[in-house]
């Protein structure tokens, strides 16, 4: 007789029919063998597999990998490193070139300004804005005809 059928069969007697023949329940676990035993076994962690496939390549493809993956991590360094110094001189240099023009172009308007306000003052509002319209070169004279 197989033993798989005796174990259905005392399954098939503890079911009541009303779903009650669930894995987990004490009738069924008492029946079934453990499955504990085979939970027994040690677990590896990731870093003890991945040394146990090292294992399977030729000592020299463990070699040149580690000195490709070493070369690009240095590789690495430097360029973050050079872009680094890049970034510091290109904005440095920037502000050291651009500062002063901006500097000028503000104060040359902020002249501008205070020139068209004085006009306000002295002649009235009209002459600030017609001379604002213009472009500081005096005006041709009119052609005869």
């Amino acid at each position: 007789m197989d033993p798989f059928s005796s174990a259905s069969a005392d399954i098939e007697q503890l079911d009541s029919g009303m779903g009650s023949s669930d894995m987990r329940s004490p009738e069924v676990k008492a029946i079934l063998p453990d499955d504990d035993e085979e939970d027994e076994e040690e677990e590896e962690s990731l870093v003890e597999r991945l040394v146990g496939l090292t294992e399977m390549f030729p000592k020299e493809v463990r070699n040149m990998s580690y000195n490709m993956s070493s070369c690009l991590c240095s590789c690495v360094k430097q360029l973050y490193s050079v872009s680094c110094t890049l970034t510091w001189f290109f904005f440095s240099s920037s502000a050291i070139l651009v500062a002063p023009i901006l500097f000028e172009v503000e104060r040359a308007q902020m002249e501008e300004a205070q020139r068209a306000q004085q006009k306000q003052v002295l002649l009235g509002p009209n002459a600030a804005i017609s001379s604002a319209g213009t472009s500081g070169l005096p005006m041709a004279p009119p052609i005869p005809r």
